[in-house]
């Protein structure tokens, strides 16, 4: 996807419908999707303390498969999370029937499902149902990351983007930039006159 596609699937997530809570935590969501390209495992581990308001960042930790890193928010970002994390979340928390809210505890997750689990999977499954509808090009949320590594790779020099992406070895940066090649010559093909 293009990244103007992928703003355009941001930008048509509407909010203001039934379900306006759990909807704005979806769009906070997409927004770390498509302007940090962070995986949605990540999403499902990050916690309050991990944003920066103050510094205008977010801490991704790293796992035995991913480094950590510290990536800029766009600035309509710190706006939505500080909202998500003053108002929403609290209200999420209170109407949620999760596991460590049986424990008289509140999680610390910044994202959680208002279920009897914290999992994400369900609230991910709405929004890539959502996000075909709006554009039918999209096919899931690894697309998405992909997406914005490869934008990354034609802004960006290799090792910067293996940062942002959160890869511990630099060949498996080095794929996007094959992806992105094999890619363009399938455009060239299929638009070239003599083929």
């Amino acid at each position: 996807m293009e990244p103007e596609e992928l703003e355009d699937l941001y930008y048509s997530y509407d909010v203001d419908i039934v379900n306006m809570l759990s909807r704005k935590r979806n769009k906070i969501m997409l927004g770390l999707l498509v302007y940090q390209g962070i995986t949605t495992s990540e999403l499902q581990r990050l916690k309050v303390e991990d944003v920066q308001l103050y510094k205008g960042k977010i801490n991704i930790l790293g796992t035995k498969k991913t480094g950590s890193r510290e990536l800029e928010l766009k600035p309509w970002q710190l706006m939505e999370l500080m909202q998500y994390i003053n108002e929403i979340r609290p209200e999420l928390l209170n109407q949620s029937t999760c596991i460590e809210r049986s424990r008289n505890e509140e999680t610390d997750l910044l994202f959680f499902n208002k279920g009897k689990s914290t999992s994400l999977s369900n609230p991910l499954y709405a929004l890539t149902k959502e996000l075909k509808k709006i554009n039918n090009t999209f096919i899931n949320m690894q697309q998405i990351r992909n997406s914005v590594i490869v934008d990354w790779l034609s802004k960006n020099n290799l090792r910067k983007v293996q940062y942002m992406a959160g890869h511990k070895y630099i060949s498996s940066t080095e794929k996007y930039q094959q992806d992105d090649l094999e890619s363009l010559h399938e455009t060239v093909n299929m638009f070239h006159p003599f083929s």
